[in-house]
């Protein structure tokens, strides 16, 4: 990491009011504990006013922030609702993620209350799917259908869809050589497996294309 992109990293870290440790810094930017106190050293030589020591902690005094973002009113809203349901229906990673991005924006939470529909066992699935799905790598998966039967898949990620109250990935089964959807709090155990390329018929427009095709043949057409 180029030096002015970790003292940029280093500021964003420090926002928020609340005073952070070198050892936490450190590990958050991957460097050193005396990379931070030389970092901070030379920030607040150039005028950032960082509060603290070492072996206490340090933050970022007053109003030093970046230029607020120019939000309209329904825009600052929905940055406020997507944050509040990625906190409590996401991963953990990005459920801290989100809360992290509400601090360093300044941005208050929603006026709602979405409480958690996730068990820790579907956080950590969900983060594997997800993994999984941005890596563009097989998946293999035990999984129980709501008849509780269990079986072995290997599957290529397609698309994750949140219902409210679960989610399901949409998928390539390489068993049963067709597309299939599973629950995510369905999922027993979830590896990552090789990496797989786009190919015709296996892709998501592929079965995007299926379902309109099928939703066109059911439809009755005028004469």
């Amino acid at each position: 990491m180029r030096r002015a992109d970790r003292l940029f990293s280093l500021i964003q870290a420090l926002r928020g009011g609340r005073l952070r440790t070198a050892s936490w810094l450190a590990e958050q930017l991957e460097v050193s504990t005396r990379t931070i106190y030389r970092d901070i050293a030379d920030l607040q030589a150039n005028g950032t006013p960082i509060d603290g020591e070492r072996g206490i902690g340090y933050l970022l005094r007053g109003d030093f922030f970046l230029p607020p973002l120019a939000l309209t009113g329904p825009e600052h809203e929905a940055l406020r609702w997507g944050l509040a349901l990625v906190s409590a229906h996401g991963d953990e990673t990005l459920g801290l993620a989100a809360r992290e991005v509400l601090v360093k924006l300044g941005v208050h939470q929603a006026p709602f209350h979405a409480p958690p529909t996730l068990t820790p066992q579907d956080r950590h699935m969900l983060k594997a799917v997800r993994e999984g799905l941005a890596a563009q790598q097989r998946l293999h998966l035990a999984y129980k259908d709501l008849g509780e039967a269990p079986s072995e898949r290997s599957v290529r990620p397609l698309g994750m869809e949140h219902w409210g109250k679960v989610w399901t990935l949409t998928a390539w089964c390489e068993l049963r050589g067709d597309f299939r959807v599973f629950r995510i709090d369905r999922i027993v155990n979830c590896a990552l497996g090789t990496h797989f390329g786009h190919e015709a018929g296996k892709r998501l427009e592929d079965y995007l294309a299926q379902l309109r095709a099928k939703t066109d043949n059911a439809t009755p057409q005028n004469k």
